[in-house]
């Protein structure tokens, strides 16, 4: 769950991951759900391996359909190509710290990785761990994602790789203390509904622009339009006009934010048939009108301080 409340989205669903450094695979940032439209991050997946800490509040965050109520103190990490997103179910905000890494950051010896790395990536019982302090087995590894960020916060040379060294400590406690290894009797298939789930959303994000419909969404998976909706509901918690709506009002607010497109040609290019209906489900979700989101993220650029010296 990258802190940017727009995320580019490959055609397959998967998300393009913006690193803090070019070249070196790691993603050290905090954020607020309040900055994602009805506190609700993106459904996604992409190859790294993703911790979220949360600072203070709680944060629902579901992997593959499973919810999971993260508290003040507590963690979890996404395994690599799990479907998830987080949000908030009453409105309630949350302060949290996100790192992502791809799995290569952790060692580059090939023996290392086939026996550390690649049994826990391809372990299918393996979507995510959570992280309590009052576990004994988590309590250090919980201490080390707050400082990682410290780390990141105050730059000291090399920063990145005492960071990366942190995350492989982390990655080395929690495979002495969680089943993180495959068991090999004990196979878990993927589930179909969750293969026709990607296929659904992946089709929303290249077809959003569009006058598309619930019966065209369903096709996409190949299933009936309740089935779609069954599968939404389980999956995402939502509807999938819904979920449609709510990557058009995400897509709505980065072109308010970096182009000089007018209110109705933004409305038209993010896929909404009218202007009256777009600006009434901006208003319900971020307590504006897109003119007035504009304006303010005008004034935020403004009073923010110049890199120029």
């Amino acid at each position: 769950m990258v802190n940017d409340p727009i995320t580019k989205i490959m055609q397959d669903a998967s998300e393009v991951v913006r690193y803090d450094e070019v070249g070196i695979p790691l993603y050290i940032q905090e954020g607020l759900l309040s900055a994602y439209p009805d506190h609700r991050a993106l459904c996604h997946w992409h190859e790294d391996i993703e911790w979220l800490y949360v600072r203070s509040g709680q944060m629902n965050y579901y992997i593959n359909g499973k919810r999971v109520l993260l508290k003040e103190g507590e963690a979890i990490m996404v395994n690599s190509r799990q479907m998830h997103y987080g949000y908030s179910e009453s409105g309630q905000d949350c302060d949290f710290i996100c790192i992502l890494c791809h799995p290569k950051i952790f060692t580059t010896n090939s023996v290392l990785y086939q026996s550390y790395i690649t049994p826990v990536l391809s372990n299918p019982s393996l979507e995510y761990l959570h992280l309590k302090p009052y576990h004994p087995e988590d309590s250090e590894a919980l201490q080390l994602l707050p400082e990682i960020l410290r780390i990141k916060k105050d730059h000291p040379a090399a920063y990145e790789m005492e960071a990366a060294a942190l995350l492989s400590l982390l990655w080395c406690r929690l495979l002495r203390s969680h089943p993180m290894m495959p068991d090999e009797t004990a196979a878990k298939p993927q589930e179909p509904d969750l293969l026709v789930q990607r296929d659904m959303v992946s089709y929303i994000y290249n077809h959003y622009s569009e006058s598309i419909n619930l019966d065209e969404i369903a096709a996409a998976g190949k299933v009936c339009r309740n089935k779609c909706c069954q599968i939404f509901r389980r999956y995402l918690n939502q509807s999938p006009i819904d979920f449609l709506n709510h990557y058009r009002l995400e897509v709505s607010c980065h072109l308010l934010n970096t182009t000089k497109l007018s209110i109705a040609e933004i409305c038209t290019a993010c896929g909404f048939n009218h202007q009256s209906y777009y600006s009434k489900i901006f208003l319900r979700t971020y307590n504006c009108t897109p003119r007035d989101f504009r304006k303010r993220a005008e004034e935020k650029k403004t009073a923010e301080p110049s890199d120029e010296t």
